[in-house]
């Protein structure tokens, strides 16, 4: 018989944006269906996302945030793990400082969220990007895209020209545990595929093939379920495996001639997250 266990608790320090499937939207259905309990602590709000769909309203939720962390401290609240994403100001970057500072025990993972396609993000100048860095090294889990992997390291953003080898994916992942015990790398490009390398365990490279379309919150998707696969007890390569997989399938569910912008219709594909549990 099903005996029910209390679902681990995730706390999830991102951006809310409320149309354009992305950030918080993304990450908390995710958590949820495979069996945790996620707590939003927003960044910012914003209206939408600001990948092409106009200029959004904007609510920095810094203040209420560090209130936030208080009352949590104050309840006992003990997260099994903290997940932070996008932090646009050295002052967010020291909100998720101080959740690491008051948890020490929880999984502590980082999506960088601060650059991709070659360059940073608008105001993620040098000190940022430094803060952004520091914050990984309190991390047991960073999960940079390239192009935030090369600011990580020191090195020029911009993306080199044509494949990344097995090996190169390999390095690159194996330098970044310098600064966290393990490191997952996106958006490799693989020749007819895209891959993630991992290292900080057993080192791996996992492949998908190369889909034409590029869409917002499809980090998110991958970061939300590889925090979920790792809190079930999953190796890393099996969750980046599993993430990616999810990720591929999402692209190929979404027409052909919907809005990109709008990000992937991964919500039909949720219950395939779902825990299989004995009856």
């Amino acid at each position: 018989m099903f005996q029910p266990s209390e679902p681990k608790k995730v706390l999830c320090i991102h951006d809310l944006s409320g149309a354009g499937r992305c950030s918080l939207t993304v990450i908390l259905p995710v958590l949820a269906v495979m069996g945790a309990q996620p707590i939003p602590l927003p960044t910012m709000l914003l209206s939408t996302h600001t990948g092409g769909l106009g200029d959004p309203a904007r609510q920095d939720c810094g203040a209420f945030g560090r209130a936030a962390l208080e009352h949590y401290r104050s309840l006992g609240l003990e997260p099994d793990c903290i997940y932070t994403g996008y932090l646009g100001s050295e002052d967010l970057v020291c909100l998720a400082a101080e959740a690491f500072r008051l948890w020490p025990g929880a999984l502590k993972i980082v999506d960088p969220v601060m650059a991709d396609g070659g360059r940073p993000y608008s105001g993620f100048g040098p000190g940022l990007i430094q803060a952004v860095g520091q914050l990984c090294r309190s991390a047991d889990l960073i999960l940079p895209n390239l192009t935030e992997a090369r600011l990580l390291l020191g090195q020029d953003p911009a993306l080199p020209e044509g494949s990344v080898s097995e090996q190169e994916a390999l390095d690159l992942a194996g330098r970044l545990t310098g600064l966290a015990g393990r490191a997952v790398v996106t958006g490799l490009p693989m020749g007819k595929f895209v891959g993630c390398a991992g290292a900080g365990e057993e080192p791996f490279v996992v492949r998908h093939l190369h889909m034409d379309r590029s869409f917002p919150g499809t980090g998110d998707l991958f970061g939300a379920i590889v925090t979920g696969s790792l809190l079930r007890g999953n190796a890393l390569s099996a969750a980046a495996d599993a993430a990616a997989g999810f990720v591929a399938q999402a692209i190929q569910h979404t027409p052909r001639d919907a809005d990109t912008r709008c990000g992937v219709w991964f919500e039909p594909l949720l219950p395939r997250l779902a825990p299989m549990r004995e009856m």
